[in-house]
Parts: C-alpha cells; sequence; structure tokens
C-alpha cells in the first residue's frame, strides 16, 4: 500500500463547562459503545509523523508479496481489507486489480467467494480462506483444515510468503482505520 498524505485541520471548540463536558462525554460513550456514530475524516498523517515505520511497511509488503501470482496478491489485499472495514484498502486496491484487468464480477463477488466458487480457482479459494482465518484470529485460532488447504496449493515459500502478506496487509488496514485515512486519495 502506497499512500498520499492529506494535513489534518482542526475545527475550533467552544470552551467546556463541567456540565457539557460531562454531557458530552456520555453521549460520546453511548454512540461509541453502539458502534454507531463516530468522526469521519483522517485523524492524522501517520506516514508523515512515523517515515521510518511507512518504509518499512512499504519494505515489508514487497518482500511478502515475493514469489506470488500478482492477481492473486491483489485478491488477498481486498479480502481482508473488506474484512477489517478499511475503505481506503478496499478503494485502492480495487482500483489496482482493475488497472491489471480483474474482472468486476471477480471483484464485486469476492465478499462472498464461498459462494460464488466457479470464479475462483481452488488455489485462490485456499488463500481466501487462509486470509479470512489469519485476519479474523479473535474468532479462534487458524484451523488445522484450513492451513493443511493452503498447504496443499502452494509450497512452503509461497506458503511463508503468504502468510506474510496477509499479516501485511492486515497491518495495513489497522493503519488506515485507526487514522481513517480517506479513500479516494490512492
Amino acid at each position: 500500500m502506497t499512500t498520499s498524505t492529506t494535513t489534518q485541520t482542526s475545527t475550533p471548540t467552544a470552551q467546556a463547562t463541567p456540565a457539557t463536558a460531562s454531557a458530552t462525554a456520555s453521549a460520546t460513550a453511548s454512540a461509541t459503545a453502539g458502534g454507531a456514530e463516530h468522526r469521519h475524516g483522517p485523524r492524522l498523517p501517520w506516514a508523515q509523523l512515523a517515515p521510518d515505520v511507512y518504509k518499512a511497511m512499504i519494505a515489508l509488503d514487497a518482500a511478502a508479496k515475493q514469489g506470488l501470482d500478482p492477481t492473486l496478491v491483489k485478491l488477498v489485499k481486498i479480502r481482508a481489507s473488506q474484512l477489517n472495514h478499511c475503505a481506503f484498502c478496499i478503494d485502492m486496491h480495487i482500483k489496482d486489480a482493475r488497472k491489471a484487468g480483474e474482472t468486476e464480477q471477480r471483484i464485486y463477488l469476492l465478499n462472498a467467494w464461498e459462494e460464488a466458487t466457479a470464479f475462483y480457482s481452488p488455489k485462490e479459494q485456499a488463500a481466501l480462506a487462509l486470509t479470512e482465518a489469519i485476519t479474523l484470529l479473535t474468532e479462534g485460532f487458524v484451523p488445522d483444515a484450513v492451513y493443511d488447504r493452503a498447504a496443499a496449493h502452494f509450497d512452503a515459500t509461497e506458503l511463508a510468503h503468504l502468510i506474510a502478506l496477509i499479516t501485511t496487509i492486515n497491518a495495513w488496514n489497522r493503519f488506515g482505520v485507526s487514522t481513517r485515512m480517506a479513500p479516494g486519495r490512492a
């Protein structure tokens, strides 16, 4: 993932009294507890503020995808980004996939790839299953069956790179989501 950075502007706020601060904190807590309401727009330009981390991520991303089919790389990046709700990465990786010749139908169906297996090779399906298992670690460990399925389609070096790729896109997604990188700027 490469990204352009944006400057963040702040808006002046009225001075809070203890009563308004308490009311605002309560409203914020109840709104975010349900996850329904939050401020949109970029929070901070993390790549500018942590340039060494950004450069390391670029290098990790390049190293992770070595030896993997570029089409497969794009599918994995889109799928992990969908699972992580990273709008910036979804937008960027779909644009990249289109430029590389990926079909609209495969892009549209990726969110339901298990129901649309005719559109993805067995190797792609194994990679997507592994992507979901690694991305959704909070739902449990990576099942042996999912790992074994991937191992049946990838040699050991490819599998190591695939796991690195999935881990890397998940890290990118976490930077994008936590700093609210805006889609449409890649």
